[in-house]
C-alpha cells in the first residue's frame, strides 16, 4: 500500500433480509432401515418368508386370501433370468407331470400356475417340514425303521408315476420334502420324463445329479427312465442308513468307475435285509441287461418297481394288501424247480400238499389253509406269493412263517 494511503473502507452490512444463509455443515450419514413389506400377488396370495432361492427362481411361502387362509408355497420363476433355451421346456415338463400325478399322497401337489411378462408363478402344496436331506444332515444317519418308513413312501411315489409313464430322473434327498406330519413329499420334476420323449422305448438325454445318476444314463445309449429312478432310491436309501454316499469322489471320472465296478462299503451297522436291496438297486450290470419280461408278468400286473418293493427284505408290507397273512419270495432258480422244492417243504412240514393249475400249490394243515402261487417274471426270476386264505383256522402264526422260510432255504432271494 502507498505511503500515506488510506485503508479501504469495508462496505456496510447487508439487511437482515437480503443475508445468505450460512452453508449447512455435512452430519453423519444416517441409514434407516425398513421392512420391505410382502407383496399382494395378483389379488390372490399375500406373500410370506422365503424359504429358498436357485439362479432363476425363488420359493415363498404364501397365505390364499381366496381359500379360507389356506397356506401355500409358490415357485417364483423370473423369465428374465432363464436365458437357457432349455429352461422353457423344462418347466412345462415340471407343470405336465406334477398335474398327471396330483392324485398321491406322497408327490407335491401343484394347485394352479399363474404368469405376467416378466415372472411365472407356480402356487404349489407347502411341505413345512423342509427337506429330508436337512434331516439326515442334523442327525448324521436314520435309524432303519424311520428309513424303512420314508424308502416305502419313495417307492410308493415313483411307482405312481410309472405307472402314470413319468419317470423323474432326478431323485435325491434335496428333491425329497416333508410335510407337517412327516409324510415325504416328492417334488422338482424340472428333469422327469414324459412318454413322448421316448425314442424306441428308452430316454436318451443325461440328466440328473451325478453321485445319485445311474450308469446307463451316462453313457447316453439309451435308458429305461423307471430303472433309472430305481437305482437313485438304492443310493437314497444307503445315505438314509449311512449318513454319507455310496460313490463320492471329487474327480468325476474316478467317481463313475467306482460306481461302474459296484465299489463301496456298507457300515457294520445296516442290517442284512437292507444290504441286501441295496445291493440289488446298484447292481450297474442287472440295470443295463435287456431282460425281455415274459406275457405272465404283464397279465399278472408286476413291473420293475413291483419287484423291487417285493424282493427288498424291507417291510413294505403297507404297500400291498394282506399284511402278515401275504408274504413274497423270489427266486433265481428254475421255474419248475422252485415248485418241487415248495412241495417238498409243505410235505416236510406236516402240510397235506395240493397241487393246482401250474404254478399254484395249496399247503393244508388242520384249519389253516395256506396257498403258494408263482409266476415266471424273467428268465431265472421267479415271484412268489404266499398267502393265507380264509380257512376258519385263525391264521397263521409267526412260527410258521419262520418254518416255511428256513425250509425253502438257499433258493430264494429273498422273503419280505
Amino acid at each position: 500500500m502507498p505511503s500515506g494511503a488510506q485503508p479501504p473502507v469495508p462496505p456496510p452490512p447487508l439487511p437482515p433480509s437480503q443475508q445468505r444463509p450460512p452453508e449447512p455443515q455435512p452430519q453423519p450419514l444416517k441409514i434407516t432401515r425398513t421392512k420391505t413389506p410382502t407383496g399382494i400377488l395378483l389379488g390372490k396370495y399375500q406373500l410370506g418368508r422365503l424359504l429358498g432361492r436357485g439362479s432363476f427362481a425363488k420359493v415363498h411361502e404364501a397365505t390364499s386370501l381366496e381359500d379360507d387362509n389356506t397356506v401355500v408355497a409358490v415357485k417364483i420363476i423370473d423369465k428374465t433370468k432363464t436365458v437357457d433355451a432349455a429352461m422353457e421346456p423344462r418347466i412345462i415338463r415340471e407343470v405336465s407331470a406334477m398335474r398327471r400325478l396330483q392324485h398321491h399322497p406322497n408327490i407335491l401337489k401343484i394347485h394352479e400356475v399363474m404368469a405376467t411378462k416378466t415372472k411365472i408363478y407356480l402356487i404349489m402344496e407347502l411341505a413345512a417340514g423342509g427337506e429330508l436331506f436337512a434331516k439326515v444332515l442334523r442327525r448324521g444317519r436314520l435309524s432303519e425303521p424311520a428309513a424303512r418308513r420314508y424308502f416305502s413312501q419313495l417307492v410308493s411315489a415313483l411307482h405312481f408315476c410309472h405307472q402314470n409313464g413319468v419317470a423323474h430322473r432326478d431323485v435325491k434327498p434335496q428333491n425329497l420334502l416333508l410335510d407337517q406330519n412327516g409324510n415325504l413329499k416328492v417334488s422338482d420334476f424340472g428333469l422327469s420324463a414324459l412318454p413322448e420323449q421316448l425314442n424306441d422305448g428308452l430316454l436318451h438325454t443325461a440328466c440328473g445329479t451325478p453321485a445319485y445318476t445311474a450308469p446307463e444314463v451316462v453313457r447316453r445309449k439309451g435308458y429305461d427312465g423307471s430303472k433309472a429312478d430305481a437305482w437313485s432310491c438304492g443310493v437314497i436309501l444307503f445315505v438314509l442308513l449311512a449318513g454319507y454316499l455310496p460313490f463320492d469322489d471329487s474327480n468325476l471320472v474316478a467317481m463313475y468307475k467306482k460306481i461302474h465296478r459296484r465299489e463301496f462299503q456298507f457300515p457294520a451297522w445296516i442290517s442284512k435285509h437292507a444290504k441286501g436291496i441295496i445291493w440289488q438297486l446298484l447292481d450297474p450290470n442287472e440295470l443295463n441287461k435287456d431282460r425281455k419280461l415274459k406275457h405272465d408278468m404283464a397279465c399278472n400286473g408286476v413291473n420293475a418297481f413291483d419287484i423291487i418293493s417285493l424282493s427288498s427284505g424291507l417291510d413294505l408290507s403297507g404297500l400291498f394288501e394282506g399284511g402278515k397273512e401275504k408274504r413274497y419270495i423270489t427266486s433265481s432258480m428254475e421255474f419248475d424247480g422252485v415248485m418241487e422244492r415248495v412241495m417238498e417243504v409243505g410235505e416236510r412240514l406236516g402240510y397235506r400238499v395240493e397241487k393246482g393249475k401250474r404254478g399254484v400249490v395249496g399247503l393244508e394243515k388242520g384249519r389253516v389253509v395256506v396257498v403258494v402261487e408263482a409266476v415266471e417274471v424273467a428268465e431265472l426270476f421267479v415271484l412268489v406269493e404266499v398267502k393265507v386264505v380264509d380257512g376258519g383256522g385263525g391264521g397263521i402264526d409267526e412260527g410258521q412263517w419262520v418254518d416255511l422260510e428256513a425250509g425253502v432255504g438257499n433258493i430264494f432271494v429273498s422273503w419280505v
